[in-house]
C-alpha cells in the first residue's frame, strides 16, 4: 500500500511540474538588473550592461540598432534549436534587431555573470545593451515580437 501512495505522490508532483513548465516556458519576465539610487532619489541602470559582458566573451559580435536577442544554448538542447529558428526569423524580418547565439558550455563565465540558469535562455537587450526582459525556454514568435522595444518613428 505504501508503494502505491509513493507512486501517486510522484505522479502528481511530476504532472504539476510539467504543467508549470508548460505554462511558463518562453514567457518573458522583467530584467533582474540591480538598480542603484542616484543623488536625486531616482534610479539608474548600472554602467555594467549585459552587452558589455557579451562583448567581452564574443569580441567579434555587434549589437542591433533597435534590440539584440541574445540566446544561450547548448549542443544537445532540442528547445534551443526551436529558439534559434524563431529568434533568427524575427531578427531577419524586424528592422534593427540582431540575434546572437552563445554556447553556454563554452562561455561559463558569461553564463554566471548574466545569471543564466538553463538553456535556452533569451535576453532582449535594448539599443544601449541593457537587459529589458528574459525568457527561459523556447519563446514563440509572438512572445518575441511583444518583448521587443517599440521603434521611435
Amino acid at each position: 500500500m505504501t508503494g502505491v501512495v509513493v507512486l501517486a505522490v510522484a505522479l502528481v508532483a511530476t504532472a504539476g511540474f510539467g504543467v508549470l513548465r508548460w505554462r511558463t516556458d518562453g514567457n518573458f519576465s522583467p530584467s533582474r538588473l540591480k538598480l542603484e539610487p542616484t543623488r536625486r532619489g531616482s534610479t539608474q541602470v548600472s554602467a555594467d550592461s549585459a552587452w558589455s559582458h557579451v562583448l567581452a566573451a564574443l569580441p567579434g559580435e555587434r549589437p542591433g540598432e533597435r534590440a539584440t536577442l541574445v540566446q544561450f544554448s547548448s549542443a544537445f538542447c532540442a528547445p534551443c534549436r526551436t529558439a534559434r529558428v524563431v529568434l533568427s526569423d524575427v531578427a531577419s524580418k524586424e528592422y534593427g534587431v540582431r540575434h546572437v547565439e552563445v554556447d553556454a558550455e563554452q562561455h561559463l563565465d558569461l553564463v554566471r555573470a548574466l545569471d543564466v540558469r538553463r538553456t535556452p535562455t533569451t535576453l532582449v537587450l535594448d539599443a544601449d545593451g541593457h537587459e529589458l526582459v528574459r525568457a527561459a525556454g523556447a519563446p514563440t514568435r509572438q512572445q518575441v515580437l511583444a518583448a521587443l522595444p517599440v521603434t521611435s518613428s
